[in-house]
Protein backbone atom coordinates (compact mmCIF):
# COMPACT_ATOMS: atom_id res chain seq x y z
CA UNK A 1 0.00 0.00 0.00
CA UNK A 2 1.30 3.44 -0.94
CA UNK A 3 2.00 6.00 1.80
CA UNK A 4 1.63 9.67 0.94
CA UNK A 5 3.11 12.82 2.32
CA UNK A 6 0.74 15.56 3.45
CA UNK A 7 1.45 17.60 0.32
CA UNK A 8 0.88 14.60 -1.95
CA UNK A 9 -2.52 14.03 -0.35
CA UNK A 10 -3.39 17.70 -0.79
CA UNK A 11 -2.47 17.38 -4.46
CA UNK A 12 -4.80 14.36 -4.75
CA UNK A 13 -7.60 16.38 -3.16
CA UNK A 14 -7.04 19.23 -5.62
CA UNK A 15 -6.97 16.88 -8.61
CA UNK A 16 -10.14 15.11 -7.48
CA UNK A 17 -11.97 18.41 -6.96
CA UNK A 18 -10.63 20.51 -9.84
CA UNK A 19 -9.96 17.95 -12.58
CA UNK A 20 -12.44 15.18 -11.81
CA UNK A 21 -15.31 17.26 -10.46
CA UNK A 22 -15.59 15.31 -7.18
CA UNK A 23 -16.76 18.05 -4.86
CA UNK A 24 -15.14 18.78 -1.53
CA UNK A 25 -18.52 18.09 0.10
CA UNK A 26 -18.58 14.55 -1.35
CA UNK A 27 -15.04 13.86 -0.12
CA UNK A 28 -15.86 15.12 3.38
CA UNK A 29 -19.12 13.18 3.48
CA UNK A 30 -17.33 9.98 2.47
CA UNK A 31 -14.67 10.55 5.10
CA UNK A 32 -17.24 11.12 7.84
CA UNK A 33 -19.31 8.09 6.79
CA UNK A 34 -16.20 5.90 6.84
CA UNK A 35 -15.29 7.16 10.29
CA UNK A 36 -18.82 6.40 11.50
CA UNK A 37 -18.52 2.89 10.06
CA UNK A 38 -15.27 2.37 12.01
CA UNK A 39 -16.95 3.71 15.14
CA UNK A 40 -19.76 1.16 14.84
CA UNK A 41 -17.47 -1.70 13.93
CA UNK A 42 -14.90 -1.01 16.64
CA UNK A 43 -16.86 0.29 19.63
CA UNK A 44 -20.26 -1.41 19.39
CA UNK A 45 -23.80 -0.38 18.55
CA UNK A 46 -24.59 3.34 18.45
CA UNK A 47 -28.31 3.55 19.45
CA UNK A 48 -28.85 4.91 22.95
CA UNK A 49 -25.19 5.78 23.53
CA UNK A 50 -23.57 9.18 24.00
CA UNK A 51 -20.43 10.30 22.15
CA UNK A 52 -18.12 13.25 22.72
CA UNK A 53 -16.71 14.77 19.53
CA UNK A 54 -13.78 17.19 19.91
CA UNK A 55 -13.88 19.28 16.73
CA UNK A 56 -11.40 21.88 15.61
CA UNK A 57 -12.36 24.52 13.06
CA UNK A 58 -10.49 23.12 10.05
CA UNK A 59 -11.39 20.34 7.64
CA UNK A 60 -10.64 17.71 10.27
CA UNK A 61 -13.28 19.31 12.45
CA UNK A 62 -15.61 19.28 9.44
CA UNK A 63 -15.12 15.51 9.19
CA UNK A 64 -16.08 15.31 12.84
CA UNK A 65 -19.29 17.25 12.18
CA UNK A 66 -20.25 14.67 9.55
CA UNK A 67 -19.64 11.90 12.08
CA UNK A 68 -21.93 13.72 14.54
CA UNK A 69 -24.73 13.77 11.94
CA UNK A 70 -24.39 10.04 11.35
CA UNK A 71 -24.37 9.29 15.08
CA UNK A 72 -27.62 11.24 15.40
CA UNK A 73 -29.14 9.43 12.40
CA UNK A 74 -28.03 6.11 13.87
CA UNK A 75 -29.87 6.65 17.13
CA UNK A 76 -26.97 7.89 19.24
CA UNK A 77 -26.47 11.17 21.04
CA UNK A 78 -23.57 13.27 19.77
CA UNK A 79 -22.05 16.08 21.84
CA UNK A 80 -19.92 18.43 19.75
CA UNK A 81 -17.16 20.08 21.79
CA UNK A 82 -16.04 22.91 19.54
CA UNK A 83 -12.47 24.09 20.09
CA UNK A 84 -11.99 27.35 18.21
CA UNK A 85 -13.99 30.10 16.54
CA UNK A 86 -16.61 28.63 14.14
CA UNK A 87 -16.21 31.69 11.94
CA UNK A 88 -12.98 30.07 10.76
CA UNK A 89 -14.79 27.17 9.09
CA UNK A 90 -14.38 27.27 5.31
CA UNK A 91 -15.71 25.35 2.31
CA UNK A 92 -17.26 21.97 3.02
CA UNK A 93 -16.52 22.30 6.73
CA UNK A 94 -18.52 25.51 6.77
CA UNK A 95 -21.40 23.76 4.96
CA UNK A 96 -21.46 20.98 7.54
CA UNK A 97 -21.28 23.51 10.38
CA UNK A 98 -24.41 25.24 9.05
CA UNK A 99 -26.14 21.84 8.84
CA UNK A 100 -25.38 20.66 12.38
CA UNK A 101 -26.49 24.00 13.83
CA UNK A 102 -29.99 23.23 12.51
CA UNK A 103 -30.08 19.71 13.94
CA UNK A 104 -30.97 18.65 17.50
CA UNK A 105 -27.30 18.22 18.36
CA UNK A 106 -25.81 19.76 21.49
CA UNK A 107 -22.85 21.99 20.68
CA UNK A 108 -20.61 23.29 23.46
CA UNK A 109 -17.99 25.93 22.61
CA UNK A 110 -15.03 24.89 24.74
CA UNK A 111 -13.66 27.70 26.84
CA UNK A 112 -13.00 25.81 30.06
CA UNK A 113 -12.27 22.07 30.01
CA UNK A 114 -13.53 21.66 33.59
CA UNK A 115 -17.09 22.32 32.46
CA UNK A 116 -17.04 19.58 29.81
CA UNK A 117 -15.03 16.97 31.71
CA UNK A 118 -18.10 15.12 33.14
CA UNK A 119 -19.65 14.75 29.68
CA UNK A 120 -16.37 13.45 28.29
CA UNK A 121 -15.66 10.84 30.93
CA UNK A 122 -19.24 9.52 30.80
CA UNK A 123 -19.33 9.17 27.01
CA UNK A 124 -19.27 5.77 25.28
CA UNK A 125 -16.35 6.90 23.12
CA UNK A 126 -14.49 10.02 22.04
CA UNK A 127 -14.03 11.14 18.43
CA UNK A 128 -10.83 13.13 18.01
CA UNK A 129 -11.28 15.67 15.19
CA UNK A 130 -9.17 18.48 16.59
CA UNK A 131 -6.29 18.61 14.10
CA UNK A 132 -5.68 16.91 10.81
CA UNK A 133 -2.40 16.15 9.08
CA UNK A 134 -1.56 19.80 8.49
CA UNK A 135 -0.43 20.56 12.05
CA UNK A 136 2.94 22.34 11.87
CA UNK A 137 3.30 23.82 15.34
CA UNK A 138 3.06 22.57 18.89
CA UNK A 139 -0.40 22.12 20.38
CA UNK A 140 -0.99 24.81 22.99
CA UNK A 141 -3.70 26.44 25.07
CA UNK A 142 -7.17 24.87 24.97
CA UNK A 143 -6.10 22.41 22.28
CA UNK A 144 -3.32 21.08 24.49
CA UNK A 145 -5.73 20.86 27.44
CA UNK A 146 -8.26 19.01 25.27
CA UNK A 147 -5.62 16.47 24.25
CA UNK A 148 -4.68 15.95 27.89
CA UNK A 149 -8.35 15.49 28.83
CA UNK A 150 -8.90 12.94 26.06
CA UNK A 151 -5.87 10.95 27.18
CA UNK A 152 -6.90 11.06 30.84
CA UNK A 153 -10.55 10.15 30.22
CA UNK A 154 -10.13 6.40 30.06
CA UNK A 155 -12.64 6.27 27.19
CA UNK A 156 -12.09 4.57 23.81
CA UNK A 157 -10.80 7.06 21.24
CA UNK A 158 -11.27 7.19 17.48
CA UNK A 159 -8.97 9.68 15.73
CA UNK A 160 -9.82 11.05 12.30
CA UNK A 161 -6.98 10.93 9.76
CA UNK A 162 -4.22 11.04 12.41
CA UNK A 163 -4.14 11.43 16.20
CA UNK A 164 -4.28 15.14 17.00
CA UNK A 165 -0.82 16.44 17.83
CA UNK A 166 1.05 14.04 15.53
CA UNK A 167 2.92 15.58 12.59
CA UNK A 168 1.50 14.20 9.36
CA UNK A 169 4.86 13.84 7.64
CA UNK A 170 7.28 12.79 10.37
CA UNK A 171 5.15 11.09 13.03
CA UNK A 172 6.67 13.45 15.62
CA UNK A 173 4.61 14.58 18.60
CA UNK A 174 3.99 18.33 18.44
CA UNK A 175 4.07 19.04 22.16
CA UNK A 176 1.31 16.58 23.05
CA UNK A 177 -0.73 14.05 21.08
CA UNK A 178 -3.86 11.98 21.46
CA UNK A 179 -3.44 8.27 22.21
CA UNK A 180 -6.06 6.63 20.00
CA UNK A 181 -7.45 3.12 20.04
CA UNK A 182 -8.49 3.39 16.40
CA UNK A 183 -7.51 5.75 13.60
CA UNK A 184 -9.31 6.05 10.28
CA UNK A 185 -7.19 7.81 7.68
CA UNK A 186 -8.46 9.15 4.39
CA UNK A 187 -7.16 8.50 0.88
CA UNK A 188 -3.89 6.82 1.83
CA UNK A 189 -1.95 6.41 5.07
CA UNK A 190 0.29 9.39 5.64
CA UNK A 191 3.91 8.90 6.62
CA UNK A 192 3.03 10.32 10.05
CA UNK A 193 0.49 7.50 10.53
CA UNK A 194 3.20 4.87 10.14
CA UNK A 195 6.40 6.41 11.52
CA UNK A 196 7.15 6.34 15.23
CA UNK A 197 6.10 7.79 17.59
CA UNK A 198 2.90 8.56 15.65
CA UNK A 199 2.52 4.91 14.65
CA UNK A 200 2.41 3.83 18.29
CA UNK A 201 -0.21 6.47 19.13
CA UNK A 202 -2.71 5.60 16.40
CA UNK A 203 -3.92 2.22 17.62
CA UNK A 204 -5.37 0.12 14.81
CA UNK A 205 -5.19 1.96 11.52
CA UNK A 206 -7.98 1.72 8.96
CA UNK A 207 -7.97 3.31 5.51
CA UNK A 208 -10.83 4.91 3.59
CA UNK A 209 -10.37 5.73 -0.09
CA UNK A 210 -13.15 8.43 -0.16
CA UNK A 211 -13.93 8.02 -3.91
CA UNK A 212 -10.46 8.77 -5.29
CA UNK A 213 -9.88 6.77 -8.52
CA UNK A 214 -7.17 4.09 -8.24
CA UNK A 215 -4.92 5.94 -10.68
CA UNK A 216 -4.30 8.62 -8.04
CA UNK A 217 -3.06 6.03 -5.56
CA UNK A 218 -0.85 4.33 -8.13
CA UNK A 219 1.06 7.50 -8.99
CA UNK A 220 4.76 6.55 -9.34
CA UNK A 221 5.66 9.85 -7.68
CA UNK A 222 4.42 8.34 -4.41
CA UNK A 223 7.63 6.47 -3.67
CA UNK A 224 6.91 5.39 -0.09
CA UNK A 225 4.85 2.30 0.68
CA UNK A 226 4.28 -0.35 3.29
CA UNK A 227 6.55 -3.38 3.24
CA UNK A 228 4.09 -5.81 1.66
CA UNK A 229 6.72 -8.42 0.88
CA UNK A 230 5.78 -10.97 -1.81
CA UNK A 231 5.28 -14.66 -1.04
CA UNK A 232 8.26 -16.97 -1.19
CA UNK A 233 8.49 -19.48 -4.03
CA UNK A 234 7.43 -22.96 -2.87
CA UNK A 235 10.18 -25.34 -1.84
CA UNK A 236 10.55 -27.89 -4.66
CA UNK A 237 9.99 -31.57 -3.79
CA UNK A 238 13.51 -32.33 -4.99
CA UNK A 239 15.14 -29.65 -2.80
CA UNK A 240 18.46 -30.35 -1.09
CA UNK A 241 20.91 -28.14 0.78
CA UNK A 242 22.71 -27.20 -2.41
CA UNK A 243 19.60 -25.97 -4.17
CA UNK A 244 18.45 -23.91 -1.17
CA UNK A 245 21.47 -21.67 -1.37
CA UNK A 246 24.94 -21.21 0.05
CA UNK A 247 26.04 -18.09 1.92
CA UNK A 248 29.47 -17.16 3.23
CA UNK A 249 29.57 -15.23 6.52
CA UNK A 250 32.80 -13.38 7.29
CA UNK A 251 32.34 -12.49 10.92
CA UNK A 252 33.58 -12.65 14.50
CA UNK A 253 36.54 -11.60 16.62
CA UNK A 254 37.82 -12.14 20.14
CA UNK A 255 35.02 -11.11 22.49
CA UNK A 256 32.39 -11.23 19.71
CA UNK A 257 31.14 -14.79 19.60
CA UNK A 258 27.39 -14.16 19.43
CA UNK A 259 27.36 -12.02 16.27
CA UNK A 260 28.83 -14.62 13.89
CA UNK A 261 26.78 -17.39 15.48
CA UNK A 262 23.44 -15.58 15.26
CA UNK A 263 23.98 -14.45 11.68
CA UNK A 264 25.07 -17.87 10.38
CA UNK A 265 22.40 -19.79 12.31
CA UNK A 266 19.55 -17.45 11.39
CA UNK A 267 20.23 -18.19 7.72
CA UNK A 268 19.54 -21.86 8.44
CA UNK A 269 16.57 -21.20 10.73
CA UNK A 270 14.95 -19.11 7.98
CA UNK A 271 15.27 -21.91 5.46
CA UNK A 272 18.70 -21.44 3.86
CA UNK A 273 20.64 -24.49 2.72
CA UNK A 274 24.37 -24.17 3.39
CA UNK A 275 25.87 -21.75 5.91
CA UNK A 276 29.64 -21.22 5.75
CA UNK A 277 31.28 -19.17 8.50
CA UNK A 278 34.78 -17.73 8.15
CA UNK A 279 35.80 -16.78 11.70
CA UNK A 280 39.07 -16.42 13.68
CA UNK A 281 40.63 -19.81 14.25
CA UNK A 282 40.58 -19.56 18.04
CA UNK A 283 36.80 -18.90 18.06
CA UNK A 284 35.74 -21.89 15.99
CA UNK A 285 35.69 -24.51 18.80
CA UNK A 286 33.42 -22.28 20.90
CA UNK A 287 31.14 -21.47 17.96
CA UNK A 288 30.85 -25.13 16.96
CA UNK A 289 29.35 -26.03 20.33
CA UNK A 290 26.28 -23.90 19.56
CA UNK A 291 26.28 -24.13 15.77
CA UNK A 292 27.15 -27.64 14.75
CA UNK A 293 25.08 -27.27 11.54
CA UNK A 294 27.43 -24.52 10.30
CA UNK A 295 30.41 -25.27 8.03
CA UNK A 296 33.41 -23.50 9.58
CA UNK A 297 36.42 -22.00 7.81
CA UNK A 298 39.01 -21.10 10.48
CA UNK A 299 40.93 -17.91 9.65
CA UNK A 300 44.38 -16.64 10.57
CA UNK A 301 44.19 -13.98 13.28
CA UNK A 302 45.59 -10.58 14.09
CA UNK A 303 47.28 -10.13 17.48
CA UNK A 304 43.96 -8.72 18.69
CA UNK A 305 42.09 -11.90 17.75
CA UNK A 306 40.30 -10.65 14.60
CA UNK A 307 40.47 -11.94 11.02
CA UNK A 308 43.84 -11.08 9.47
CA UNK A 309 44.42 -9.42 6.08
CA UNK A 310 46.47 -12.48 5.07
CA UNK A 311 43.19 -14.37 4.56
CA UNK A 312 42.17 -12.13 1.64
CA UNK A 313 42.83 -14.50 -1.26
CA UNK A 314 41.37 -17.55 0.48
CA UNK A 315 38.23 -15.60 1.32
CA UNK A 316 37.86 -14.40 -2.27
CA UNK A 317 38.10 -18.01 -3.43
CA UNK A 318 35.40 -19.06 -0.93
CA UNK A 319 33.23 -16.16 -2.08
CA UNK A 320 33.22 -17.41 -5.66
CA UNK A 321 31.00 -20.37 -4.74
CA UNK A 322 28.51 -18.46 -2.57
CA UNK A 323 25.20 -16.95 -3.68
CA UNK A 324 25.73 -14.08 -1.22
CA UNK A 325 28.48 -12.94 1.11
CA UNK A 326 27.75 -11.36 4.49
CA UNK A 327 30.57 -9.26 5.97
CA UNK A 328 30.72 -7.47 9.28
CA UNK A 329 28.96 -9.05 12.26
CA UNK A 330 31.34 -8.83 15.23
CA UNK A 331 34.45 -8.29 13.05
CA UNK A 332 35.92 -5.63 15.41
CA UNK A 333 37.46 -2.26 14.58
CA UNK A 334 41.02 -3.56 14.36
CA UNK A 335 42.76 -1.57 11.61
CA UNK A 336 44.02 -4.64 9.72
CA UNK A 337 40.57 -6.26 9.68
CA UNK A 338 38.95 -3.01 8.61
CA UNK A 339 41.37 -2.88 5.67
CA UNK A 340 40.44 -6.47 4.83
CA UNK A 341 36.77 -5.46 4.63
CA UNK A 342 37.55 -2.64 2.22
CA UNK A 343 39.60 -4.87 -0.05
CA UNK A 344 37.00 -7.64 -0.03
CA UNK A 345 34.17 -5.22 -0.79
CA UNK A 346 36.10 -3.85 -3.76
CA UNK A 347 36.96 -7.29 -5.14
CA UNK A 348 33.89 -9.49 -4.50
CA UNK A 349 31.65 -9.64 -7.57
CA UNK A 350 28.69 -11.33 -5.85
CA UNK A 351 25.79 -9.81 -3.88
CA UNK A 352 27.29 -8.48 -0.67
CA UNK A 353 25.52 -7.70 2.61
CA UNK A 354 27.51 -5.42 4.91
CA UNK A 355 26.60 -5.05 8.57
CA UNK A 356 28.05 -3.85 11.87
CA UNK A 357 31.80 -3.28 11.87
CA UNK A 358 31.85 -3.77 8.11
CA UNK A 359 29.83 -0.57 7.75
CA UNK A 360 32.36 1.34 9.82
CA UNK A 361 35.14 0.16 7.52
CA UNK A 362 33.30 1.31 4.37
CA UNK A 363 32.19 4.64 5.85
CA UNK A 364 35.75 5.92 5.35
CA UNK A 365 35.82 4.95 1.68
CA UNK A 366 32.25 5.17 0.31
CA UNK A 367 33.58 5.25 -3.24
CA UNK A 368 34.13 1.49 -2.93
CA UNK A 369 30.37 1.06 -2.55
CA UNK A 370 29.62 3.46 -5.40
CA UNK A 371 31.94 1.56 -7.73
CA UNK A 372 30.82 -1.99 -6.94
CA UNK A 373 29.46 -3.82 -10.00
CA UNK A 374 27.49 -6.39 -8.00
CA UNK A 375 24.51 -5.50 -5.78
CA UNK A 376 25.13 -4.31 -2.22
CA UNK A 377 22.92 -4.41 0.86
CA UNK A 378 23.72 -2.21 3.88
CA UNK A 379 22.01 -2.66 7.26
CA UNK A 380 22.93 0.37 9.41
CA UNK A 381 21.33 1.83 12.51
CA UNK A 382 21.01 5.62 12.65
CA UNK A 383 24.54 6.17 13.95
CA UNK A 384 26.05 4.01 11.22
CA UNK A 385 23.93 5.71 8.56
CA UNK A 386 25.22 9.03 9.85
CA UNK A 387 28.80 7.89 9.30
CA UNK A 388 27.99 6.53 5.85
CA UNK A 389 26.13 9.65 4.74
CA UNK A 390 28.07 12.42 6.47
CA UNK A 391 24.93 13.61 8.24
CA UNK A 392 24.47 13.88 11.98
CA UNK A 393 22.46 11.31 13.89
CA UNK A 394 20.01 14.08 14.78
CA UNK A 395 19.45 14.85 11.09
CA UNK A 396 18.88 11.16 10.41
CA UNK A 397 16.29 10.83 13.19
CA UNK A 398 14.51 14.03 12.15
CA UNK A 399 14.14 12.90 8.53
CA UNK A 400 14.59 9.14 8.37
CA UNK A 401 12.92 8.71 4.98
CA UNK A 402 14.75 11.59 3.33
CA UNK A 403 18.12 10.55 4.77
CA UNK A 404 17.58 6.97 3.69
CA UNK A 405 16.64 7.97 0.14
CA UNK A 406 19.70 10.16 -0.33
CA UNK A 407 22.11 7.58 1.08
CA UNK A 408 20.72 4.63 -0.89
CA UNK A 409 20.96 6.63 -4.12
CA UNK A 410 24.43 7.99 -3.35
CA UNK A 411 25.92 4.61 -2.39
CA UNK A 412 23.98 2.70 -5.08
CA UNK A 413 22.90 0.21 -2.45
CA UNK A 414 19.83 -1.30 -0.88
CA UNK A 415 19.81 0.17 2.63
CA UNK A 416 17.93 -1.13 5.67
CA UNK A 417 17.72 1.62 8.29
CA UNK A 418 17.24 -0.26 11.54
CA UNK A 419 15.66 1.20 14.65
CA UNK A 420 12.31 1.36 16.41
CA UNK A 421 10.88 0.77 12.94
CA UNK A 422 12.88 -0.55 10.02
CA UNK A 423 12.84 1.25 6.67
CA UNK A 424 14.17 -0.16 3.41
CA UNK A 425 15.50 2.20 0.74
CA UNK A 426 16.41 1.39 -2.86
CA UNK A 427 18.89 3.21 -5.12
CA UNK A 428 15.93 4.26 -7.30
CA UNK A 429 14.35 6.22 -4.42
CA UNK A 430 11.65 3.82 -3.25
CA UNK A 431 11.18 3.44 0.51
CA UNK A 432 9.33 0.62 2.27
CA UNK A 433 8.04 1.04 5.83
CA UNK A 434 8.08 -2.22 7.78
CA UNK A 435 5.19 -2.80 10.17
CA UNK A 436 6.32 -5.99 11.92
CA UNK A 437 8.55 -5.93 14.99
CA UNK A 438 8.39 -4.40 18.47
CA UNK A 439 10.52 -2.44 20.97
CA UNK A 440 11.61 -5.63 22.71
CA UNK A 441 13.84 -6.31 19.70
CA UNK A 442 16.14 -3.47 20.75
CA UNK A 443 18.65 -5.97 22.08
CA UNK A 444 22.20 -7.03 21.23
CA UNK A 445 22.36 -9.58 18.43
CA UNK A 446 18.95 -8.86 16.90
CA UNK A 447 20.61 -7.17 13.92
CA UNK A 448 22.79 -10.23 13.37
CA UNK A 449 19.69 -12.40 13.14
CA UNK A 450 18.38 -9.96 10.53
CA UNK A 451 21.43 -10.38 8.26
CA UNK A 452 21.04 -14.14 8.09
CA UNK A 453 17.30 -13.87 7.52
CA UNK A 454 17.77 -11.52 4.55
CA UNK A 455 20.38 -13.85 3.08
CA UNK A 456 17.98 -16.79 3.38
CA UNK A 457 15.19 -14.95 1.57
CA UNK A 458 17.57 -14.33 -1.32
CA UNK A 459 18.73 -17.92 -1.61
CA UNK A 460 15.12 -19.14 -1.37
CA UNK A 461 14.46 -17.51 -4.71
CA UNK A 462 13.37 -13.87 -4.34
CA UNK A 463 15.00 -11.06 -6.33
CA UNK A 464 17.40 -9.17 -4.08
CA UNK A 465 15.24 -6.09 -3.33
CA UNK A 466 12.23 -8.30 -2.55
CA UNK A 467 14.45 -10.59 -0.47
CA UNK A 468 15.58 -7.65 1.65
CA UNK A 469 11.98 -6.55 2.21
CA UNK A 470 10.92 -10.12 3.01
CA UNK A 471 13.82 -10.65 5.39
CA UNK A 472 13.03 -7.49 7.32
CA UNK A 473 9.38 -8.50 7.61
CA UNK A 474 10.11 -12.11 8.68
CA UNK A 475 12.65 -10.90 11.23
CA UNK A 476 10.09 -8.52 12.74
CA UNK A 477 7.41 -11.21 12.72
CA UNK A 478 9.75 -13.57 14.58
CA UNK A 479 10.25 -10.83 17.15
CA UNK A 480 6.49 -10.38 17.46
CA UNK A 481 5.99 -14.10 18.01
CA UNK A 482 8.74 -14.15 20.63
CA UNK A 483 7.22 -11.13 22.40
CA UNK A 484 3.77 -12.73 22.33
CA UNK A 485 5.18 -15.77 24.11
CA UNK A 486 7.66 -14.12 26.48
CA UNK A 487 6.85 -10.42 26.67
CA UNK A 488 9.01 -7.61 25.34
CA UNK A 489 11.05 -7.12 28.51
CA UNK A 490 14.06 -9.38 28.52
CA UNK A 491 13.65 -10.51 24.92
CA UNK A 492 16.96 -11.74 23.48
CA UNK A 493 18.37 -12.37 20.03
CA UNK A 494 18.26 -16.06 20.88
CA UNK A 495 14.50 -15.81 21.43
CA UNK A 496 14.07 -14.21 18.01
CA UNK A 497 16.28 -16.87 16.45
CA UNK A 498 14.22 -19.67 17.97
CA UNK A 499 10.95 -18.26 16.61
CA UNK A 500 12.20 -17.81 13.03
CA UNK A 501 10.80 -21.21 11.88
CA UNK A 502 7.39 -20.33 13.34
CA UNK A 503 7.48 -16.97 11.55
CA UNK A 504 8.33 -18.76 8.30
CA UNK A 505 5.43 -21.16 8.86
CA UNK A 506 2.97 -18.32 9.49
CA UNK A 507 4.16 -16.50 6.41
CA UNK A 508 3.90 -19.61 4.23
CA UNK A 509 0.34 -20.11 5.48
CA UNK A 510 -0.62 -16.49 4.90
CA UNK A 511 -1.35 -15.87 8.58
CA UNK A 512 -1.12 -12.24 9.73
CA UNK A 513 1.35 -11.14 12.38
CA UNK A 514 0.11 -12.06 15.86
CA UNK A 515 1.32 -8.93 17.59
CA UNK A 516 1.78 -5.25 16.83
CA UNK A 517 -0.20 -2.82 14.72
CA UNK A 518 -1.36 -3.40 11.17
CA UNK A 519 -3.50 -1.76 8.54
CA UNK A 520 -7.01 -3.08 8.03
CA UNK A 521 -8.51 -3.41 4.53
CA UNK A 522 -9.72 -0.19 2.99
CA UNK A 523 -13.24 1.06 3.56
CA UNK A 524 -14.45 2.28 0.18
Amino acid sequence: MKISSVEQMRAMDRKAIEDLGISEEILMENAGRAAFSVLCRSFGEVPGRRYALFCGVGNNGGDGLVVARHILAGGGTPLILLVGDPARFRGAARTNWEIVRRLPIEILPVTDLKTVRPAVVHSAAIIDALFGTGLDREAAGLCREAIDLINASGRPVLSLDIPSGVNGDTGAVMGAAVRADQTVTFGLPKTGNLLHPGFALGGRLQVCHISFPPALYADPAIGVETNDAPPLPPRPPTAHKGTMGEVLFIAGAAGYIGAPLFSALSFLKAGGGYSRLAAPRSLVPFLAVRGSEIVFHPQEETPEGSIALANREALLTLAERAAMIVVGPGLSLTAETQQLVRELAAAIDRPLLIDGDGLTALARTPEILRNRRAPTVLTPHAGELARLSGRSTGEIETDRIGSLRVTAADLRSLVVLKGAQSLIGTPEGRVFVNLSGNPGMATAGAGDVLTGTIAAMFTLGLPLAEAVCKGVFIHGLAGDLAAAQLGQDGLTAGDILVTLPAAMKQDREGVAATAGHYILPAIV
